[in-house]
């Protein structure tokens, strides 16, 4: 039988020998522990937002096209990113059939003029002569007659000279206002047709974005609202409702915003882009995007306790801005929470506290 006296001997040396032992340790885990630094959640007023994505395109495009057929191109004067002013010239076509016509009908209208001298010199000779009976009415009436004919084709004739003027201007093609060339069909030496487009521009260089929103928020949207634009350069451009669409998509039960950008902002169209429209500010609780883990899809935060030792937190979050996302749930004011560093933390691990400066 063993000696009670010398278990607790033993026991006693066991203890003495564990217990510096047991302080290395925690002196270890303390030296190893992550070093974080901690801030409390902050109430914000945030304006509320609807996201929205849609294809930036021009605010209106302007087609330029022939007004004539039959003519040859002999110059074009601009190429695709031109910028162009209204009225400038942009094409133009060959004029020797043109005035060609302009001086055949030029002569037809000297023709006509002196055919109405003629004319005019004889109806008031039976004019004069009428009281004294010395022409029959029959003549009168056909002096007059021919007077009334000849006006007729000189006004005739002056308005097909005036439709080759217009013709003669027609041959030379200028932009019908302010903009930015898109596209061009033009070739030199080509015979154009009435209606052939030649150019198509953006007018005054304006872009606007044709959002795409969920029809719930429609009743809330309305012109002149602000909004907030990931432009295709990374840099956020500031626009405005210009206009809310009047449907919504059935297969989509989707609805067009069109947003207005400043006469500044040219990205190029065809970008499809992100953006939020702001409807109303409201009070959100926020901590720095730094301080969020994604981990298998799904948002963390991890917060510290009086024991420094860290509590994975599954939170809900919501709006973002100038680096700092909402908390929709999860925490509260009262919180302490990693700022950053959480990828490297798991629940309930030990950390030091980085002193405030």
């Amino acid at each position: 039988m063993r000696n009670p006296s010398r278990i607790l001997a033993a026991a006693l040396v066991a203890a003495t020998l564990a217990s510096p032992v047991r302080s290395v340790m925690a002196e270890q885990a303390t030296a190893t522990a992550l070093t974080v630094s901690l801030t409390a959640p902050a109430q914000r007023d945030w304006p509320e937002t609807v996201p929205a994505s849609g294809w930036l395109k021009p605010w209106q495009e302007a087609v330029i096209a022939s007004e004539t057929s039959g003519l040859r191109i002999t110059d074009v004067l601009v190429d695709v990113g031109s910028v162009v002013t209204k009225g400038q010239t942009l094409v133009r076509l060959s004029q020797e059939s043109v005035l060609a016509d302009l001086r055949k009908q030029e002569a037809a209208v000297e023709n006509a003029k002196a055919s109405l001298s003629k004319a005019k010199a004889n109806a008031d000779r039976a004019r004069q002569l009428r009281p004294s009976g010395a022409l029959s009415d029959e003549k009168i009436v056909e002096y007059l007659a021919d007077e009334q004919t000849a006006t007729a084709s000189l006004a005739s004739e002056e308005a097909a000279l005036d439709s080759e003027k217009i013709k003669l201007a027609q041959t030379t093609i200028t932009a019908v206002d302010d903009g930015l060339i898109t596209s061009r069909s033009a070739d030199l030496g080509a015979v154009v047709s009435a209606g052939t487009e030649l150019f198509r521009m953006v007018r005054q260089q304006r872009v606007e974005w044709q959002a795409e929103i969920s029809a719930r928020y429609l009743l809330r949207i309305s012109e002149g609202l602000s909004v907030k634009i990931n432009g295709p350069d990374g840099q956020v451009i500031d626009g405005k409702v210009r206009l809310v669409g009047p449907s919504v998509s059935t297969d989509t039960s989707r609805a067009i915003v069109y947003v207005a950008l400043p006469a500044d902002a040219r990205p190029r169209t065809g970008h499809y882009v992100t953006g939020n429209i702001e409807l109303q500010t409201s009070p959100a609780l926020t901590v720095p995007e730094t301080a969020i883990v994604f981990r298998d899809g799904i948002s963390y935060l991890f917060t510290s306790g009086e024991d420094q030792r860290v509590q994975r937190v599954r939170v809900e979050t919501g709006r973002r801005n100038n680096g700092e996302v909402e908390i929709v749930s999860g925490i509260d004011r009262s919180s302490k929470v990693v700022t950053s560093g959480g990828a490297f933390l798991s629940d309930n691990d030990l950390v030091k506290i980085a002193e405030k400066n």
